[in-house]
Parts: structure tokens; sequence; C-alpha cells
């Protein structure tokens, strides 16, 4: 399901002012009722998981680092400054894409869903940024 789906089917839950919160989980991590929309942000399916296993909104694979990036980078400390750099870059490019998905997670918990191993040094610990 895309982004554009998921926000025509569930609408935010009015609250007093309450703001959006995103969080950031593996795809191993079980589901929990605290995750609000659960959105996979890998381009690749994460290994030996089913669909219904980690119970998605949404898939947003074409907001994932190009594989030309993420061969390039391959989780080396050392290039992480210019990998993220070059993901916002790739991420701005996408503009429609991106603010279609700002537009869904707008004033909702989020849980960004990811299979690697190193939350800080990925995708997942830039794309929030961006959301906000």
């Amino acid at each position: 399901m895309t982004a554009k789906e998921v926000a025509r089917k569930k609408k935010p839950m009015k609250r007093g002012g309450a703001k959006k919160k995103i969080r950031v989980k593996r795809a191993y991590d079980p589901p929990s009722n605290e995750d609000g929309l659960r959105i996979l942000i890998d381009r690749l399916w994460p290994r030996w998981l089913s669909k219904t296993a980690l119970k998605l909104d949404a898939w947003v694979k074409h907001l994932a680092p190009s594989n030309e990036l993420r061969k390039w980078y391959k989780h080396d400390p050392d290039k992480f400054a210019e990998f993220r750099r070059r993901y916002m870059a790739e991420l701005k490019s996408q503009g429609d894409a991106l603010d279609e998905l700002r537009e869904t997670v707008r004033g909702r918990t989020v849980t960004l869903r990811t299979a690697t191993k190193e939350l800080e040094l990925s995708h997942a610990s830039v794309l929030p940024e961006l959301l906000g």
C-alpha cells in the first residue's frame, strides 16, 4: 500500500494539539500497539519476514537509498556524513513522493521500519529529519 492510500484509509485521531511522533525500529522487532502507522523504508524486503509478520501500513521503497548509494556506502561509519548528504539529495529530488509521505505522517504517530542493524548509521536516521 502506498503512503497516499494509507492517508486516505486511516485518518489521524484528533487530540488537542497532539504532535506527531516518529520512531524508528528494526523490521525484526515485534510490532507494538504504540507503533501507530508502520512504514517500511527499505528498498529490499527484509529476509525471512512475511508480510503478515510485519503488519505494515505502507512500504515506501522508492524513498530508500538508491542501489548505487547503498552499495557505495556499505555502512562504513567513515562514509556516513557523505552518505547522509547524498541520500538527502536523492530524497529532495523525489519531491512529490516525499511531500506525499510528509502529508501521510502529519499529526500521527509513525514507526519507520528497517532491516538495518545500525539504525544511527543508516537512512533510518536521516529520513525522519525530512519528515518533520
